[in-house]
């Protein structure tokens, strides 16, 4: 078996007993915004959009997922230096920190998004 090919299975593996020991793969939305709404107002204060908060919640961790997806990749491909390995991580570090601002939308605190600084 090639080497990408069982790493790929182990890191699914991995991946699928650590969301079933967190139980589950479903990131929790907070309880005070099950059933909220996002609501954009243009300048004069009347309603444009209203988003459920559960769909804008969806989006983040979709995003979330996808970084990692990322992260991944460039941490094991095999054509980039130290150098461009550690800029692209730090790229996706900051990501990550613009993200923190939906923190307050997870109901657990191990869900949350970690900046540098953390």
């Amino acid at each position: 078996m090639e080497s990408d090919v069982l790493y790929e299975l182990v890191v699914d593996a991995v991946r699928a007993a650590l969301e079933e020991d967190h139980g589950g793969d479903r990131v929790r939305l907070h309880k005070r915004l099950v059933e909220g709404a996002v609501v954009f107002k243009d300048a004069e204060g009347k309603v444009v959009r209203e988003v459920p908060a559960e769909q804008i919640f969806k989006k983040v961790t979709a995003v979330r997922e996808r970084l990692r997806v990322i992260e991944q990749k460039l941490n094991n491909h095999p054509a980039l230096s130290n150098e461009d390995r550690a800029e692209l991580q730090g790229l996706i570090t900051r990501a990550y920190g613009s993200l923190t601002t939906f923190n307050f939308m997870f109901r657990d605190e191990a869900d949350k998004f970690q900046g540098m600084g953390s």
